[in-house]
């Protein structure tokens, strides 16, 4: 299973902000659309990702406040992403050696969406649920050793 199976489900609704905007605006697009990401767009590239994480930290290194802390102060700029191609067993490696949440997906410098460790969870727990239900069915056909014998 590839990233593409995730994102063709998911759809690809993406949420970004620029580096120079306000921590506090990217903080309140994250609440209004229930996202734990921003993907950091500058001149048409990523430069890097703002999760809850970096957000709650920048509140708590600032005293409890945001104040007028720029996106590009808290963000992560060196973000890790994969492909469309890259294999599920992949990601999920990849964000577990990296404590990664969320990945943009790239294709070449285009972004093509944003995978957070639930995709990847849900993704893995429903094709599980299918091969299961697959196994069962199948052990409920099994024919009878008199109907082999027969043929």
């Amino acid at each position: 299973m590839k990233v593409s199976d995730i994102l063709r489900v998911k759809g690809n609704e993406l949420y970004t902000v620029e580096p120079d905007e306000p921590l506090g605006r990217a903080a309140q697009i994250m609440a209004e659309n229930d996202i734990g990401s921003l993907v950091v767009m500058e001149y048409g590239d990523v430069v890097g990702m703002l999760t809850f994480r970096e957000v709650i930290f920048c509140i708590v290194k600032n005293g409890g406040e945001i104040g007028a802390t720029l996106v590009r102060k808290a963000m992560n700029d060196c973000p890790l992403t994969c492909t469309t191609e890259t294999e599920l067993d992949e990601v999920r490696r990849m964000m577990l050696d990296r404590h990664a949440r969320y990945m943009p997906v790239m294709n070449q410098k285009m972004l093509k969406g944003v995978i957070s460790f639930y995709d990847v969870a849900k993704t893995v727990v429903d094709s599980q649920n299918f091969e299961n239900k697959m196994l069962k069915a199948y052990i409920r056909d099994w024919p009878d050793d008199d109907g082999a014998r027969e043929a």
